[in-house]
């Protein structure tokens, strides 16, 4: 059984890392082109790129599911996200990272820290 459990958090995992990887193509897709979205969306590689990492987010998520709790699960895909995706978007957009930010990832991942905690 334990076997089972690290395997379905190793896909929590995954998927928050595929949620951080589409949400970094989508900002990438609207640095790319100009325009409305509704006009580069079909042609735009960035764009198709991320909702493929979106919907395997789902795939892997929904996986994870079959063994574990959503109340313990999502809070863990999301601090996953919350917590890499600033660290990325400073490493490769220049946005900002400040000390304000880097707290909040302190304090998300005590909040899964808690929220994930066997009593």
């Amino acid at each position: 059984m334990d076997y089972l459990i690290h395997k379905a958090w190793a896909y929590v995992f995954l998927a928050g890392l595929n949620s951080t990887i589409g949400n970094l193509l989508l900002k990438k897709s609207s640095d790319v082109v100009g325009g409305t979205i509704w006009n580069f969306i079909p042609f735009n590689i960035w764009f198709m790129s991320g909702l493929m990492f979106y919907g395997l987010n789902v795939l892997l998520f929904a996986k994870a599911l079959k063994t574990l709790e959503v109340a313990a699960a999502y809070p863990v895909l999301a601090g996953i996200s919350f917590s890499l995706l600033p660290v990325a978007s400073f490493i490769l957009f220049n946005e900002k990272l400040t000390s304000t930010r880097y707290i909040g990832i302190i304090v998300v991942l005590f909040g899964i820290y808690l929220l994930t905690k066997e009593q």
